[in-house]
């Protein structure tokens, strides 16, 4: 199995860093800070990350998806913005109602474009947290009701499986995926037993990358659950992971806690391109 080290490219800072999104179009990498309500956006230098712009919202901050045309989809606390290039906000679909004991978390977009965003409670609850995609009309359809954290998303290479991850069961799952939103059945595809799982990415040969919360490592594994790579990184909450750079074989993972940041590796793996958000389901 490869065992493989990440480097800090960006140190501290951070309440909660979280969702690394590579926008290749405009070389930039995308990311997120939950608690502080910021987008970030920053350059992939040899050996570090330049932050080059912030997007300040109010309250909390859980995913950032960016269309073709550069526009930037941020899931807030309960609902949903489009920041424009030249910095104009428009109000997207409310996702969460108001006064919801909770907020928006992971999300990202499917093999059409379409967002999909998860909610995580903050008091306390299980079982009650859902996974939603939202519609050209802007409303959301509800996919999961059952979760506790909802959290990271991927999509196989071809479209055709779904992977999300429920943290608060610290189980990954998998259901089939048609061109049209429709999805199969549920099911589990693996378990973390010495720590949580968080974000998730899949490479071009459809393995998945899984930072494991409270352990300081990304794991990778097959479709079929085999355990392939791991990759230790110098801080003990590892978020969420991307592959990033023009040969998408740089993985960044971003990670929360008093050393958090942003890291690097090289796991020898390639990423696969992500689908622009389509502009529409807002």
């Amino acid at each position: 199995m490869l065992t493989c080290d990440a480097r800090p490219v960006l140190a501290g800072g951070f309440r909660l860093a979280e969702g690394p999104v590579w926008d290749a179009p405009r070389e930039r990498l995308l990311w997120v800070d939950i608690e502080a309500g910021l987008v970030h956006e920053g350059r992939l230098r040899p050996a570090r990350v330049e932050v080059v712009r912030r997007h300040r919202l109010p309250g909390t901050v859980g995913a950032v998806a960016c269309a073709a045309d550069g526009r930037l989809l941020v899931a807030g606390r309960h609902g949903l913005t489009v920041l424009l290039p030249d910095g104009t906000r428009r109000a997207g679909a409310r996702v969460l109602a108001a006064g919801t004991p909770g907020r928006l978390n992971d999300g990202g977009c499917d093999p059409a474009g379409r967002f999909l965003v998860g909610s995580a409670a903050l008091d306390g609850r299980r079982g009650g947290d859902v996974l939603v995609r939202l519609a050209g009309d802007g409303r959301p359809r509800v996919l999961d009701t059952d979760l506790t954290c909802s959290n990271g998303l991927a999509w196989s290479p071809d479209g055709r499986l779904m992977y999300s991850v429920d943290t608060g069961s610290g189980r990954v799952r998998v259901r089939g995926y048609g061109p049209d939103g429709r999805t199969g059945p549920r099911r589990d595809l693996l378990a973390v037993g010495d720590g949580l799982p968080d974000g998730l990415c899949a490479d071009r040969d459809g393995n998945l990358w899984l930072a494991v919360w409270g352990a300081g490592e990304v794991r990778c594994y097959s479709p079929a659950a085999r355990h392939l790579a791991t990759v230790r990184v110098p801080a003990a909450y590892p978020s969420s992971a991307a592959f990033a750079g023009p040969g998408l074989d740089t993985l960044l993972i971003s990670a929360g806690g008093p050393d958090g940041g942003l890291f690097a590796a090289r796991p020898g793996a390639r990423g696969a391109a992500l689908r622009a958000w389509d502009g529409v389901s807002r």
